[in-house]
């Protein structure tokens, strides 16, 4: 689903011709030949971009004036003015009213597109800003893994987004979800379009209706659109979606039935195309049960479901994740990237990660804070418990209870190696023949031990995600 662009001219071989450009290039197309059907058309939905012509014959208002209103009541609105009889002065005016580019008639298809493309780039790039500066840290910019688990997502995405369904997102908080959603818009036709993400945990409820549909303009104040129509040919994103209050839901349900709205205070239908996408810490069925989400609007979004696992059942992706955040986030810092002693990533894959790829994130800036930046540097296992804390010192030695000390020492030993065997069949996917190889063990003599110690195992394919 291609971006929408307004084309406007007095002309309609012209406004044909142009038309025939872009959606030759895959783009969407509208029409107006003045300023009062610009204005209505943008009324009715506001596109990505507007081609709008200077002279408009037979028009209340001229292309500069028309420009002047638009600039008013959307200022996000991206414009590209266009002439046959353009001077020096005349492009200087338009741009310091706010048009992106002045491209004079008669022009060639490839200067027209060029255009249009970095138009739409700079627009998108501006979205992309806004939103890396409303989230808190840093994310990674790949699903990255080898595990199987995450082998068998990436194979899941690459289908989900060659569809147009809706897609409910969930796990355990800092796992990726959002991250999941971006790479589904990236991967889907949809991918030129805008990308909106909405956070419904923080969404002032009585705001809701604003947010969502947008608000007609009002004395002085130009209209407000909504996050449906803003995303209108791309995808929308309704963060931890179960935050929504009760009344918010129900409206939701109303547009995803019909596709359309009404922005408040405006009495015209809103046609809009826009893939949703929800993402949920929550179990979404469970607060269905309890009725305190809605059965409906569950069901609508929950087309197609996608779960993201948490970090601590991936633990042979960790060091692939360390490299890549080490990396990226020296990069950033213009520091050298310290290299990871072999008890540094074990120390790294012994941990549970509650705070997954945030915390994850956090821990690897910590570490670069105390580096020094030298390439000879290398971070040990001491380094990964400082910057954990405590949580990593429980993790990567066993935890000798007052009930385990009161034991005879062959059945503490029993619950030592049960653990033992248990912690690293988990860290190795339950892959039998690299854990073998890291704890000593041969192969058979390992299954031996493990049913003598009564650990259940469910052996993944040899290679698989290695």
């Amino acid at each position: 689903m291609a971006n929408e662009i307004l084309i406007v001219d007095d002309e309609a071989d012209i406004r044909t011709q142009v038309a025939g450009i872009l959606e030759d290039s895959g783009y969407q197309t509208r029409q107006a030949s003045n300023s009062t059907e610009v204005l209505d058309a943008m009324a009715g939905r506001q596109p990505a971009l507007i081609i709008l012509d200077v002279w408009l014959g037979d028009s209340e208002k001229d292309g500069l004036q028309t420009l002047e209103v638009i600039r008013r009541d959307y200022p996000d609105q991206q414009v590209v003015m266009i002439s046959g009889h353009a001077t020096f002065d005349m492009a200087v005016s338009a741009t310091k009213m706010g048009a992106y580019d002045f491209i004079t008639k008669p022009f060639k298809s490839d200067v027209l597109m060029h255009t249009v493309e970095r138009a739409l780039r700079e627009l998108h790039l501006q979205e992309e800003n806004r939103e890396l500066r409303r989230r808190a840290g840093p994310q990674t910019e790949d699903v990255i893994g080898t595990s199987p688990i995450m082998v068998q997502l990436r194979r899941s995405i690459d289908q989900i987004a060659r569809t147009d369904s809706r897609v409910l997102i969930f796990g355990p908080a800092g796992s990726g979800k959002s991250l999941i959603a971006r790479t589904i818009h990236k991967a889907s036709p949809r991918a030129r379009g805008r990308f909106v993400v909405l956070n419904c945990a923080t969404l002032e409820h009585d705001r809701s209706d604003v947010i969502f549909f947008g608000l007609e303009p009002r004395t002085g104040k130009p209209r407000g659109v909504g996050v449906f129509e803003k995303a209108h040919g791309g995808t929308l994103v309704l963060e931890e979606v179960g935050a929504l209050s009760p009344q918010a839901q129900a409206k939701i349900v109303g547009l995803l039935h019909d596709n359309s709205f009404r922005r408040l205070g405006g009495s015209k239908l809103i046609d809009v195309n826009t893939r949703v996408l929800a993402t949920t810490t929550s179990d979404l069925k469970a607060e269905v049960d309890a009725r305190r989400f809605n059965e409906d609007l569950y069901y609508r979004l929950n087309v197609v479901p996608v779960e993201v696992p948490p970090l601590h059942v991936r633990r042979t992706d960790i060091p692939g994740l360390v490299r890549y955040l080490m990396a990226r986030i020296a990069a950033e810092k213009e520091q050298v990237a310290p290299a990871l002693g072999p008890e540094a990533i074990d120390a790294l894959e012994a941990y549970d990660w509650p705070g997954n790829l945030w915390e994850l994130t956090n821990v690897i800036e910590r570490l670069l804070l105390t580096a020094r930046g030298a390439a000879e540097d290398t971070i040990e296992a001491s380094s990964i418990a400082a910057a954990i804390g405590e949580g990593v010192r429980n993790a990567t030695r066993w935890d000798h209870n007052l009930q385990v000390l009161n034991q005879p020492l062959r059945e503490a030993r029993e619950a030592f190696e049960r653990e033992y065997m248990q912690f690293h069949l988990t860290r190795f996917g339950g892959n039998i023949s690299r854990t073998a190889e890291f704890v000593g063990m041969d192969r058979a003599a390992l299954h031996r031990k493990l049913k003598l110690l009564g650990v259940n195992t469910s052996e993944k394919p040899e290679g698989v995600g290695a």
